[in-house]
């Protein structure tokens, strides 16, 4: 994992999380721009941090005024986009690094597609976020 540094505003949504739902939150990053937090929770975790049809997430937005993501981390880069992308099925990952600057290229499956971008490219920006943190990746390209 890269060296984060986490605010306390950010710690306190991790203690928050697992307290209200028991699923342990490995990292938490908070989206100002689109007001939104991803939580990153341990692998296993997703289903006990989201609830019984997304009870637990809809309790955290509505004390957080935020939208909440929960995603599942990964150690490797490519499970770690299975993980952003889901339920889209990813075929293939590519990283090229073109002037300096690191670009993924994610081939999904041509009928999940539209899953994979998410609405207004809503999982494109996520994933842009996440995969900058942990893997150094500037721009995420859906094929």
């Amino acid at each position: 994992m890269a060296n984060i540094k986490l605010t306390a505003e950010e710690m306190r949504y991790m203690a928050l999380l697992q307290d209200l739902t028991g699923a342990v939150a490995r990292d938490c990053i908070i989206d100002d721009e689109n007001n939104r937090v991803i939580f990153i929770v341990r692998p296993g975790d997703a289903g006990k941090a989201i609830g019984r049809r997304g009870s637990n997430i809809n309790r955290l937005r509505r004390l957080l005024g935020k939208e909440i993501e929960v995603i599942e981390y990964a150690d490797t880069l490519e499970d770690l986009v299975k993980n952003i992308f889901s339920p889209a099925r990813i075929l293939n990952i590519r990283l090229v690094k073109r002037n300096g600057r690191n670009i993924l290229y994610v081939v999904v499956d041509p009928a999940d597609k539209g899953k994979a971008i998410g609405k207004g490219g809503k999982k494109v920006a996520i994933a842009r976020i996440v995969l900058k943190r942990y893997h150094d990746i500037d721009e995420v390209k859906i094929r």
